[in-house]
């Protein structure tokens, strides 16, 4: 599991949003080249969506109490759930950017070349048992600055 570390956008996005299995113990950051930026806030104007329930402590995993708005649904619909949420973030203007398969960055543009961003992360505790009514769990995070800032000269855009 990522944890709601920033990325370079330029991960492909894979079709589908699988889970990634995660331990209740902490994971160690990723290392950085430079210094690290400043910290996403929760994205706390995330709506529930279908069978989602708030999950204020993000299932006490990670680390993610506080830097990230939480839900949580059975596992069992975890993916749908997952989907329904791009789904809506698209109606609302939001990109799909790229991601892994337990993560999905979007990206909104705004006037003058400027982009607010977000991150959607999926996963769930491996220290209990995978049934399907197991407790799933979504996160969601802004990033900070102009995610579009890095794009290259060419004017290639996101899709």
């Amino acid at each position: 599991m990522k944890t709601l570390l920033i990325a370079a956008l330029a991960v492909t996005l894979s079709p589908t949003l699988t889970l990634a299995k995660t331990q209740a113990a902490p994971v160690a950051p990723a290392p950085q080249a430079a210094a690290p930026g400043p910290q996403g806030a929760p994205a706390t104007d995330t709506p529930l969506l279908g069978a989602a329930q708030p999950s204020p402590d993000c299932g006490n995993l990670h680390g993610l109490n506080g830097r990230a708005f939480c839900v949580t649904a059975p596992l069992a619909g975890i993916g749908a759930l997952a989907e329904t949420y791009i789904a809506h973030f698209e109606s609302q203007g939001w990109l799909t950017a790229g991601g892994d398969d337990n993560r999905v960055v979007l990206i909104r543009r705004k006037e003058g070349g400027v982009c607010d961003g977000m991150q959607m992360v999926a996963f769930y505790d491996t220290a209990g048992p995978a049934a399907p009514e197991s407790p799933g769990y979504l996160g969601f995070a802004t990033i900070p600055g102009n995610v579009c800032a890095g794009q290259p000269a060419g004017g290639a855009t996101p899709q």
